[in-house]
């Protein structure tokens, strides 16, 4: 009686201090979830680095973090940089009357009159929409001007929370297949679950996280091309946009695109509205349509459907980071829901509906106990 108390006891305790030590680092989440992330992704490097340099893990560990900053970190800072200054320029524009958000209402008026018709038939007050929209562009660009004034601020906490993902990242190149070892064993779930959750962990975040920035960076750069190609304004500002929303499969760069192809068509200009519209759909979307099944989706092996809403409610529910942690979550609930079918109901499941029960063998050998593991390979 007295050894039960005591376990439950200790069991309690156990799970209070996990709890508060969880809470201790919420700050620190994003940095750590993304310095988890870099190991992951950086890992095969680092395997061919060991190659070459021998077993110098130190050493080795600091050079992957090096390439990691050069290729990764320092480029998206140069690029959020940039996105800021041509930000405040498009405010100044705004602000002294060169672009006129106001007059936008009225130009897709003339150009579509079946539209304000069709409001009127509904009930919608177009003039207040007008409105909204003039005073909206206005509270955006004072939103950013006042971003802005305060980017001191935000720049040093940025600066605060890169360095310490730096940090952190580093000892998880360099120790992380003993902490991985270290978890399966505190861990009472089962050395084989483990290793697969450790397994799947591994493969939906190298894949979410390469494949989406891979269809990032190409929708933005094709976004970006054509805008300045068609003389449009602040190509680069639109081109990291769509790059950023190109994170939301399917319809992610088609948000910038498509309402500046209709405005030109409001405002005459059907050559570039044509080349604009054409070029979004046919182009910037094959990058979407084409890469990223080819990299999302084969590799978490999860339905298109599943990745989309996984990706939407991770955004809004984590932000910026729920681009990865949504499908993330979404592959373990199906992994985990998979092991009680076949454990302990005895099915089978479908193969589409259960994609995690392949398991890649390449990420298995990540988490494989030392003995099995090949020296050579990730």
């Amino acid at each position: 009686m007295r050894d039960a108390l005591e376990r439950r006891s200790f069991l309690i305790l156990l799970l209070l201090v996990s709890l508060l030590f969880v809470l201790l680092l919420k700050p620190f989440w994003g940095a750590i979830f993304w310095a988890s992330a870099i190991s992951i992704i950086f890992n095969p490097m680092q395997t061919k680095l060991r190659k070459r340099l021998g077993d110098k893990p130190n050493r080795i560990a600091l050079l992957t973090l090096f390439i990691c900053m050069v290729i990764v970190v320092l480029p998206l800072m140069l690029i959020g940089t940039t996105f800021v200054q041509e930000g405040l320029a498009l405010y100044q524009r705004i602000d002294n009357g060169d672009i006129k958000p106001a007059e936008w209402g009225a130009q897709l008026s003339e150009a579509f009159p079946m539209v304000p018709q069709w409001f009127e038939r509904v009930g919608i007050d177009l003039g207040s929409i007008k409105e909204s929209l003039a005073s909206g562009a206005a509270s955006t660009g004072k939103v950013m001007a006042e971003k802005a004034l305060g980017a001191g601020q935000i720049t040093f906490s940025f600066i605060i929370n890169v360095a310490m993902m730096l940090y952190l990242a580093f000892f998880l190149l360099r120790d992380g297949r003993k902490l991985i070892e270290l978890m399966i064993k505190a861990l009472p779930l089962g050395d084989a679950r483990e290793r697969k959750l450790f397994t799947k962990f591994a493969e939906v975040t190298r894949a979410t996280v390469k494949g989406n920035l891979v269809v990032a960076i190409v929708q933005g750069a094709l976004g970006g091309l054509i805008f300045w190609a068609l003389s449009l304004p602040s190509p680069l500002l639109w081109g990291v946009v769509m790059a950023f929303l190109s994170l939301i499969p399917a319809v992610g760069a088609g948000l910038v695109w498509l309402p500046v192809a209709i405005y030109l068509y409001a405002t005459g200009d059907w050559g570039k509205a044509s080349i604009l519209a054409v070029f979004g759909a046919v182009v910037i979307g094959m990058a979407d349509n084409v890469l990223r099944p080819i990299l999302v989706g084969r590799d978490t092996k999860l339905p298109d459907y599943l990745v989309l809403f996984s990706t939407l409610g991770g955004i809004s529910l984590m932000g910026i980071n729920g681009f990865v942690i949504g499908p993330l979550v979404a592959a373990l609930f199906l992994v985990i829901w998979d092991i009680f079918m076949r454990e302990f109901n005895g099915e089978n499941p479908q193969q589409i509906m259960t994609p995690a029960a392949e398991t890649n063998h390449k990420y298995e050998r990540m988490v494989a106990p030392p003995e099995r593991q090949d020296k050579d390979h990730y």
